[in-house]
This record gives structure tokens, sequence and C-alpha cells, in this order.
């Protein structure tokens, strides 16, 4: 494995192509691409220097964030339209900003770099990280698709850099009580996990097209909390979509047409998920959790903008409602999960939600898509099986080989399979690979 690894180092330096995310410099001329430059990383004392990708609504809101953590100095910000990032800059006293995302991954004081941009570009801009020698903290997803994802996740493994998938409801105060609760056996061995996301309001249509549906965009968090919860790798989902908001949706494709889902996860020994998702909410941005366990049972309820309470002859309750944006909601989980990194950045530790959280995450929203348009129960381990990598940074999706695959699955168990599927560079033994998430291990460098 390390001549491969080392191997392709000259060609991760070049794998980086143009992302079309970008805009203009300072100065107001248009930006030409230029591809990331090798470096050897070296952490410096004193804070992290910290690049920002992305001055929209989540780059404002990480850049906040970033300016409250002690072990964070960030040294600069990019967007297509600079004065985005220029207005972002001098709120949060940032020296410099620029319309190129490569200048941001370049700059020879970034030693990390929060990826904050439309999540098409997202692997593009891991993997030109990885090849520059920068670490890297990427909103969810990876990547939109799964070949993308494992070559980015190994893009980083070869660069020896470090990557966070941030799936910010880990770090939120309420849920990681939950999870503590459980892994400190409070409550006991888990039975049922029940998880509830609504928003306020729907989003509009051109944020819906092309956002890869409700599943990918929306339930991905719920999916994901239910794996962090029960702390075991999840073995078939049953999922069921709807649209019962927003009518101009339904003419999309795919699980985009859905603005309302439930699902069943089914766990190890019998234990099991339940989760629901709506695009509105009229009372508020809704987000609960409850746990059943052997011993007990632990609950979250919403968060409020205050503890007020009106009691009147006609009403007794919350003066205000829930909070109504996911940013007012979950402000808190940004910090702490912003500051988790630099703490890892800092002590060299492991990354706190990394590049395999995220890809199992997105088998996870995959598998309950499949399930809800072919209206079935879904093994996890189907999903992988449709990708093929002829090396770590070359991975596709391959149907048909699956598909073949499928209708020889009288072999043996145990035997050697063809090419196809996940049985192409990366056949390692003792993985698992009759789990989903062993499977996908086995494209990922040790």
């Amino acid at each position: 494995m390390r001549k491969v690894v080392a191997a392709l180092l000259p060609a991760l330096a070049l794998a980086y192509t143009p992302s079309s995310f970008l805009g203009q410099n300072t100065n107001g001329r248009a930006m030409t691409r230029r591809t990331a430059a090798p470096s050897a990383l070296v952490m410096r004392e004193g804070p992290i220097g910290v690049g920002v990708i992305g001055a929209g609504r989540i780059g404002v809101v990480h850049l906040e964030a970033l300016a409250s953590c002690p072990d964070a100095r960030p040294v600069i910000i990019s967007n297509p339209t600079v004065s985005k990032a220029e207005a972002a800059a001098k709120k949060f006293n940032v020296p410099n900003w620029t319309g190129d995302d490569m200048e941001v991954i370049n700059h020879p004081d970034v030693e990390a770099v929060w990826i904050c941009s439309p999540s098409s570009f997202h692997a593009d801009q891991i993997k030109a990280c990885a090849a520059a020698g920068k670490h890297v903290f990427c909103e969810k997803p990876i990547a939109t698709d799964l070949p993308e994802t494992i070559e980015a996740i190994n893009a980083c493994k070869i660069a020896d850099v470090k990557l966070m998938t941030a799936l910010q409801r880990r770090f939120d105060p309420n849920f990681a009580r939950v999870r503590e609760a459980i892994t400190n056996n409070e409550i006991g061995s888990p039975i049922v996990a029940k998880l509830c996301s609504r928003d306020p309001a729907p989003p509009p249509f051109s944020y819906v097209e092309g956002s890869g549906g409700i599943f990918k965009d929306m339930a991905v968090h719920d999916l994901d909390m239910s794996r962090f919860l029960m702390g075991e790798e999840p073995e078939a989902i049953l999922a069921y979509g709807a649209c019962m908001i927003d009518k101009e949706i339904e003419k999309l494709p795919g699980a985009e047409a859905y603005d309302t889902a439930s699902v069943i996860i089914k766990y190890p020994g019998g234990k099991h998920a339940f989760i629901d998702v709506c695009r509105q909410a009229p009372y508020g941005y809704d987000q609960r959790a409850e746990v059943l366990g052997t011993k007990g049972m632990i609950q979250t309820d919403n968060m409020y903008p205050n503890t007020a309470r009106v009691y009147t002859n006609s009403f007794t309750g919350n003066a205000d409602m829930p909070y109504d944006f996911f940013m007012s909601r979950y402000k808190e989980a940004y910090i702490r999960e912003s500051e988790a990194f630099c703490k890892a950045l800092v002590n060299d530790e492991p990354s706190p939600c990394s590049g395999e959280d995220g890809l199992f995450a997105l088998i996870m929203a995959i598998a309950a898509e499949k399930s809800a348009a072919e209206g079935r129960w879904v093994q996890f381990s189907e999903i992988p099986e449709t990708v093929v990598c002829t090396d770590p940074l070359n991975c596709q999706i391959d149907f048909a080989g699956a598909d073949a695959e499928a209708e020889g699955s009288e072999d043996a168990e145990g035997s050697e399979k063809s090419s196809n599927g996940f049985f192409g560079w990366g056949k390692k033994k003792g993985k698992d690979k009759k789990s989903a998430f062993g499977q996908a291990a086995s494209q990922l460098i040790d």
C-alpha cells in the first residue's frame, strides 16, 4: 500500500481541475485558475491560520464561530462575488479577501481550510487542499456521489492531512448529552431511537432543484445522528417520501420531489430508529430526539430564544416560539465543532467527525432514496456495490457491474468476485465485506 501511496503523490498535486468557483480578486481583475501548490505543512506555534472558502450563509456562520475560537486565526476568505467576501472579512476583521478559492488554499499563512462553498465544488476543493498540504474542514457533504467522496477522503490520506466532515448536530449540547447518557450507561443499552427534524418553512424551488433531495440535503443529519447515538453500523432501511407542502416541487426528479419523509432503520440485535422530516413546521424549528434504553429513557426538547412563559385564562406556555432558523438553533454547535477540529489540529488528534463519517452518512441517504423509490427495505450493503475503484483516486459508478453481481449472488459465500463493484483495487483482507461500511472502508487507504 505504501508503494501505491508514494506513486500517487505526484498525481495528487496535479489532480485538481478548474471548479468555476471563481470571481475577481480585491483589485477587480478576473482570476485565472492556478493549480494547488504542493507543500509539506508544518503546524506553527499559536493559533492556526485558517482560510474560508465561501461567504454565503454557512460561510459567515463558520467565520463567526472561528472568530470566537482561541485556537484559530482567520487569514483570508473567498467568494465568487467578491463584495460578499469583503463584507464578511471586514465584519470579522479578516485581513484578506478574494474571489479565487485557490488564493485561499495556496495562501502561505493558511494551515487549514474551511470549505463552505456549494456542494458540487467540495470534492475538487478538498483534493486541492490535500495537494497543497492543508487540513480540511468541509461542510456536508464531502461530495455529491460515492466515487468522488472516496477519492476526496483518499486524497487527504495520501497527503497526510486531516479531514473533518461538518455534521454539526454531533456537537450540539442537547444531542451530545443524549450520546453521553448512552455511553455512560445511564439509560442502559439503546432499544429504540426517535428523531424529528422539521423546518419552519420550505425553501424556494431554486434551492430544492439540484439539492439532492430530502434525504441527502435534510435527513442526512438525522440519519447520521441515529448512527451516532446507536453506536453501531446500521443494516437496512425503509423510507417513504411524499409532497405535502409545496406542490411545485412535485415535477422534480427523485427525492427532490419530496418535502416530507419517514424512515425506519434496522440496527444489529433488533435495535431500530425512527426518523420523520418535513420542510414545514409553522410553529418553529422542530428538532427533537428520544432514546429508549433497557434502564430508562432520555429525550430533548426544542430550543427557545428565552425561558419566559405566559400564564393567562386562555393560554399557558412559552412566551415565544422555538428558534425559527438553523443558524440560530445550532449557533453553539457551530462554535463547538470548530473548536473541536482546531483542538485536533493543535494536539495532532484524530478528526472528531471524520471523512468516513461523511461517507457513511451519504451511503445511508442514498439507501433511503432507493428505498423510497422502490418501496422496499434496502440493505445498506447494496449501495457500495455500485462503485468500482481502479486506484485510490479513480472511482466511478458501475451499475451494470452491480446488477451482474446481484444476478450471480448464488456464488459460494466468501468466493472472490469480479473486479466490479467494491472488489476493485481495495481487496483488503480482514474487512467485513458483508457490511456496507466494511465495503466502503475497503476502498480507503489505511
